[in-house]
Formats: C-alpha cells, sequence, structure tokens
C-alpha cells in the first residue's frame, strides 16, 4: 500500500515548499471501494488528476521539496479540517459517496488518527525543519480541477487562491497574466470562503509564511507532454513573483 505521505528531494535547498494533498486516487483494502464504481473512483472527485505530476515538475525547476498524499481525497480530504463536513464528504459534485454516509464518531476518528495526523505532522515537520534552520519556506499547494462542473462549463485555466495574506498570491496572479498566456482569475474557482484553504491556513499562515495555492484546470494537464509545458509555465512564475513581492518591501522602506 502507497504510504499516507511522501516526501521527495528533502535535501533540496530552495526558497519553497510544494505540497500536493490530492495527489492519489488510492482505495486502500480496509476502507473498500465507499460503494463507488471504477469511473467514479477515477473521477475528479477522487483526487487532482494531474496535480502530482505538475507538482513534481515544479519541484524539480524549483530545486524545492515535494510533500505528497497517497490516499484518496474521499478516505480523507487533506485540505479539510477533521470537523468539516468535507473531510469525509458524503456526496461531492454530482456524486453520492456511499461509504462516507453513516460514519459513525469512532470511524471518523480513526481515519482522521491515520491519515490526516499523519500527513499534516510530517508537513509540520518538513517547514519546522528549514524555520530551524533560519529558512522561512514559501508554502505552494498544487490542484486541479474539472473544466465541467454540475454541466456548467469553466473557463479560468488558472486559479489563484490565498488565504489571510493575499500579498505572495497576488504577485502570482499579476506575473502569471504578464508571463503565462494563460486564463488567470484571482479567487477562482474557489476561495477561502469555499473552505480550501485549510493547509495555508494550518501550516503557512501562523508563522508568516508566503503561501499560495494554485487550482489548474485538469484539461491543460492530460498527458506527460501537457504537464511539462505547464510546469514549464508555471515554474518561472512563483520566484518572478516572490522577487516582486520583495521590490515593493523594499520600495516601501525607502
Amino acid at each position: 500500500m502507497p504510504p499516507i505521505v511522501t516526501i521527495e528531494n528533502r535535501d533540496a535547498r530552495g526558497p519553497f515548499l510544494i505540497v500536493c494533498e490530492h495527489a492519489s486516487n488510492h482505495f486502500p483494502p480496509r476502507y473498500g471501494d465507499l460503494g463507488l464504481d471504477a469511473a467514479a473512483r477515477q473521477a475528479h472527485i477522487a483526487w487532482d488528476p494531474g496535480a502530482l505530476a505538475l507538482a513534481r515538475g515544479l519541484a524539480r525547476r524549483l530545486g524545492a521539496p515535494l510533500v505528497a498524499a497517497g490516499i484518496s481525497r474521499l478516505i480523507y480530504d487533506l485540505n479539510r479540517p477533521p470537523q468539516a463536513p468535507g473531510a469525509m464528504a458524503r456526496e461531492s459534485e454530482i456524486y453520492r459517496i456511499p461509504g462516507n454516509a453513516a460514519l459513525s464518531v469512532a470511524e471518523r476518528q480513526a481515519r482522521t488518527e491515520a491519515i490526516y495526523l499523519p500527513f499534516h505532522g510530517a508537513l509540520h515537520a518538513e517547514i519546522a525543519r528549514r524555520l530551524a534552520a533560519g529558512a522561512r519556506p514559501v508554502i505552494v499547494t498544487v490542484h486541479s480541477f474539472t473544466p465541467v462542473w454540475f454541466g456548467q462549463r469553466r473557463s479560468v485555466e488558472l486559479g489563484i487562491i490565498h488565504d489571510a495574506d493575499p500579498a505572495y498570491a497576488e504577485a502570482v496572479w499579476a506575473q502569471a497574466r504578464e508571463a503565462t498566456g494563460l486564463d488567470c482569475r484571482l479567487n477562482e474557482p474557489y476561495s477561502a470562503a469555499d473552505g480550501v484553504t485549510h493547509t495555508l491556513r494550518l501550516q503557512a499562515t501562523p508563522y508568516g509564511l508566503d503561501n499560495v495555492m494554485l487550482e489548474i484546470r485538469n484539461d491543460l494537464l492530460a498527458d506527460a507532454a501537457a504537464v511539462e509545458a505547464m510546469a514549464d509555465r508555471l515554474a518561472p512564475v512563483l520566484p518572478a513573483a516572490l522577487e516582486r513581492i520583495g521590490a515593493g518591501k523594499r520600495k516601501a522602506m525607502v
């Protein structure tokens, strides 16, 4: 069985730390298939297609460590806190999740102990190691989203989402609009109001770390060539945006 959390490029010393909470659609035997057929287990409700490959591509280009999940978001959505209904969702878009429909308190606690705590503990440990070494990692979470949601087509191609501090995300948005040719939107197709910034809020905001959540429409990550092309497009944006906010801070001090 794949591990709950995998850390790649641990010794990388670039300024970024890449996170992919919805990297896998693996369903461990102990949880069964949650009453879903094979097509549903491959669909966007179970994971973020293409996100792990893109996260790896960004990590390679940026000299960054990558913390990635090894289990389907339907078993536990690692970008949701334990009290959130969406942590073990009963339904997602047009799909019902029978195996999550009547979870007991004990079952919810068991999944939290087995999945949520190890993942976020491992991510926190990587951040703490870098803080102890005098580095302040920039936290970048990588996600993908479906082109069609409840029958409505989405035109946005790259969503850039922030938690409490918008500074770095706004710089990424500005840089991406200038440099990528993508339809880039700030806080679309989701925002913090939708409860999607839990990892940023838990791991980055308390330390005052620059952070951003990237959402890429998954038809733009359809194969290996598309993923590599997207990584080539996005990788330069992240350090340029960091320099952009640094320049702004320097100007403000003059």
